[in-house]
């Protein structure tokens, strides 16, 4: 019998055409550039049970030969070039998908098709991939570009290193460093990669995906201190704190849960978690610029005790009432601010805060990155093209001469004020004070000093990797202005355009609460968050200590929660020697005494305000259970020490029932993070 081999033979003498070079091209550049493509599809390698390029090649060539070395393997390779058919195998090393498969050439591909942007690094294809461009414009009647590269748009130079000697990168890890918020780009450079940004595209931009080797940063410091304690009543029945309207670290948390990885514990300021979202407190009614409302609800996390939820509602004076605003934006342009994430999202984000000026406003633009320099000349806010404009020329490069930069910013800031007029600084950086701060107490009161000359300072952070929230809560409250963190231009939005009166404009300053409990009605106590806030008892009462600030239409919650007499939640036993008589029946049936203290703007003498805190047996809004859901998050997040038990299927369950109306979605949005917290923690 002849053998099929045989008879393949004869056939092939018979009817092998000639070589077609021209297709033999087209089927080259082809598959170079839908390899391109491909390989830009996914930011991290998919696991495999072998990794590292040997392991794919042997893999590889296992399989290859036990195909091919078979009687039909042979039979069907043979046929393919009796047909003319052409496979260019590529180096294994280069054209590996990161699925462990090879590319296959589209019908269609075009220029655009080619380039692929990736976090990780290029490697160069050279003189081939040059070829392929030109192949494939003529193979598709393709003209030269097509218009979709952009000039925005960086791409990544590898430096000349061994892509095989890179560390593999984890599926987590990748997802931590580089999704979607622009921290590829310090990392790379920090590994001496250059990011290139170019209008037109060159053979040797095209990009394929390398391993990157990846360190996580740990120069992130946040203000924070221990949780606040619980307190016996009979020993310490005072408490005493500023109020505090920051909102950074809500932003800071929803940045760490949606790149994959819990926050920072020191990153959780559970006050700002409450006080992020709006609460439809009553208005002020009478002389005082806000009203205190105060309600006694029981604790969802323990059946033992109370909770005394304090909600304090600012008023919104008429908009057209306004005065002129000088506003100094205070800009770090230094090399750690080239992310996405940092000086590019500043800019958008300044441009939305310029629809909310009026023609009569006025503003400056001082950077500062090595040494402090203005670029932008006090401008009315009706020349929008040109205040525009300067941010545009706005680099990342150097180091970061904050202490210089502030000090210039004060000084274009008193050249802008004038009678009737209201000057602020607003300092946008990444937080990486590194040149400059010699003497951190002297800058702070430096920047008291110009807060009581009536110019105050706001802090913007921005990015991630090295972001020294403690200095910028330092700034901010030194300066009597806000802190807050912009991680999307949604949050850009909320802060600079919706609560930019508020943020702005003052109608209160160094507002201190102070709440004595009564031990014949109180056991314990603990005040839920304003750790970085707490006083003295003394200084309360003393005006020449600074406070918080509230502005137009802010809305302030603090929540103490409480253990009443006889609760079998009491944690702490009776002295030996203690007062007896401090724990006798009182006829009042108070639980306290609430005291708060402010300041009109420009005043230096403070005017009371106090009400008894009575068990009000008034079921909680929907607003009420959803701050209480909120600071249990926040509680979790940081370990739950006081929650008794009380999980994260319940705290969503809660926040869930109370979300109410929602018009701008942020309730709907912590009960996703929260959702993802309780995931990130199994």
């Amino acid at each position: 019998m002849t053998d099929e081999l045989d008879d393949l033979k004869a056939a092939m003498d018979v009817a092998t055409p000639e070589p077609d070079a021209a297709r033999k091209r087209e089927t080259l550049a082809q598959a170079q550039i839908n390899f391109a493509r491909r390989q830009g599809s996914q930011l991290t390698a998919r696991q495999t049970i072998q990794t590292g390029p040997i392991g794919h090649i042997l893999n590889g060539a296992k399989t290859m030969l036990t195909t091919l070395t078979s009687r039909a393997g042979l039979t069907t390779t043979t046929a393919l070039v009796a047909v003319g058919l052409f496979v260019v195998l590529p180096n294994i090393g280069d054209m590996r998908l990161p699925d462990g498969g090879f590319a296959q050439a589209p019908e269609t591909v075009t220029p655009s098709e080619a380039r692929t942007q990736t976090a990780s690094g290029t490697a160069n294809l050279g003189e081939t991939a040059n070829d392929a461009l030109a192949d494939a414009e003529r193979f598709n009647g393709a003209d030269p570009l097509d218009g979709e590269i952009m000039a925005e748009e960086p791409i990544m130079e590898m430096p000349d290193t061994d892509v095989a000697q890179a560390a593999p990168v984890t599926t987590a890890k990748a997802n931590q460093s580089f999704a979607a918020q622009g921290q590829s780009a310090t990392r790379l450079r920090r590994e001496g990669v250059t990011p290139i940004v170019s209008g037109e595209l060159r053979a040797d931009d095209l990009l394929v995906e390398a391993p990157v080797a990846f360190s996580e940063d740990d120069t992130e410091a946040f203000a924070n201190a221990p949780e606040s304690p619980l307190k016996v009543t009979t020993e310490d029945p005072v408490s005493t704190f500023s109020i505090d309207v920051d909102t950074a670290s809500y932003a800071v948390v929803r940045s760490s849960l949606m790149n994959g990885v819990l926050p920072p514990k020191g990153a959780v300021r559970v006050e700002e978690m409450i006080n992020y979202f709006p609460y439809a407190y009553p208005t002020p009614e009478g002389q005082h610029p806000f009203q205190p409302t105060i309600t006694v609800t029981p604790t969802p996390w323990n059946a033992g005790t109370q909770l005394v939820h304090i909600g304090i509602q600012g008023e919104l004076p008429p908009v057209a009432d306004r005065p002129p605003l000088n506003l100094v934006f205070l800009i770090d342009t230094s090399g750690s601010m080239q992310d996405a994430n940092k000086l590019p999202l500043l800019k958008q984000s300044f441009r939305l805060m310029l629809s909310e000026l009026r023609p009569e406003d006025e503003v400056s633009i001082v950077t500062y990155a090595g040494s402090a320099g203005q670029v932008l000349e006090p401008t009315p806010a009706a020349e929008r093209s040109t205040i525009l404009a300067a941010l545009d020329r706005l680099a990342a490069g150097g180091s970061t001469a904050g202490q210089a930069g502030l000090q210039q910013a004060y000084q274009v800031a008193e050249s802008m004020t004038e009678d009737g007029e209201v000057t602020r600084v607003i300092l946008a950086t990444d937080g990486d004070f590194n040149v400059g701060l010699s003497d951190p107490e002297a800058l702070k009161d430096y920047i008291a000093e110009k807060r009581d000359s009536g110019t105050y300072l706001s802090v913007l952070g921005f990015g991630r990797g090295n972001l020294d929230d403690a200095t910028m809560q330092a700034l901010a409250q030194n300066g009597n202005g806000q802190a807050s963190y912009i991680d999307t231009l949604s949050e850009a939005q909320k802060v600079l355009v919706d609560q930019l009166t508020g943020a702005l404009f003052p109608i209160a300053n160094d507002v201190k609460i102070q709440v004595e409990f009564n031990p014949a009605q109180i056991a314990e106590y603990r005040l839920i968050g304003y750790e970085t806030r707490a006083l003295a008892r003394e200084d309360f009462a003393n005006d020449r200590v600074d406070a918080g600030d509230i502005g137009a239409g802010h809305r302030v919650t603090a929540l103490y929660e409480v253990t009443p007499v006889g609760s079998d939640a009491v944690l702490n036993g009776p002295l030996r020697y203690g007062d007896t008589e401090a724990t006798a029946a009182d006829p009042s049936g108070e639980l306290g005494f609430f005291k708060l203290r402010y300041k009109n703007p420009g005043d230096t003498t403070s005017t009371l305000i106090e009400t008894p805190i009575q068990p009000t047996g008034i079921a909680p809004t929907d607003d009420i259970r959803f701050s209480v859901a909120m600071a249990g998050f926040g509680e979790l997040l940081r370990g739950g020490t006081f929650l008794n038990g009380w999980a994260w299927d319940q705290a969503i369950t809660l926040a869930q029932s109370s979300k109410g109306e929602d018009p701008f979605g942020y309730r709907a949005e912590a009960i996703t993070l929260m959702r993802l917290a309780e995931s990130l923690s199994q």
